[in-house]
């Protein structure tokens, strides 16, 4: 069943006992970029807990759960402090993640201080730094950034 919604979801809600599912689709895991998110919930509606994807919409599902009673359990380090993600901030701007691998860095980053971003619109050359998330719009979107108090358009 698992392997089945693996191929075919990007998200997956599972009433099952936690260690059911580890078990289960252990030997389907491939990477956080391209495994479902995946949201385990227990049978008396207590507790979603997102098992994979957290960043990759298990948290919000997790939270829309809860508008049905249970706890949303989160453990991703940017949401249980109150922290945006660098996967939250590229969603929010209808981004993708250019550079994936600066994701650990960036994210790492953000729960200690303000992290920048900046809008570079081209043609242009940019030369980043490894620790730096470069996002790429998917769709021309008029997307509101907010840098400290200032708006930009």
């Amino acid at each position: 069943m698992f392997e089945k919604a693996f191929k075919s979801y990007g998200a997956i809600i599972a009433v099952f006992a936690t260690g059911i599912v580890v078990r289960d689709i252990a030997p389907l895991l491939d990477n956080k970029w391209y495994d479902p998110a995946v949201v385990v919930v227990d049978s008396n509606l207590n507790f979603a807990i997102p098992l994979l994807g957290g960043h990759h919409g298990a948290n919000e599902i997790a939270r829309k759960i809860s508008e049905l009673g249970a706890v949303p359990v989160l453990t991703t380090a940017t949401e249980v402090h109150g922290k945006p993600s660098v996967e939250g901030i590229a969603d929010r701007l209808g981004c993708e993640i250019f550079n994936k691998e600066s994701t650990v860095a960036v994210n790492c980053a953000l729960l200690d201080q303000e992290i920048e971003v900046l809008e570079v619109k081209g043609p242009r050359i940019v030369v980043v730094d490894e620790d730096v998330s470069v996002l790429i719009r998917k769709q021309h979107k008029n997307v509101e950034i907010k840098d400290n108090n200032k708006s930009k358009q």
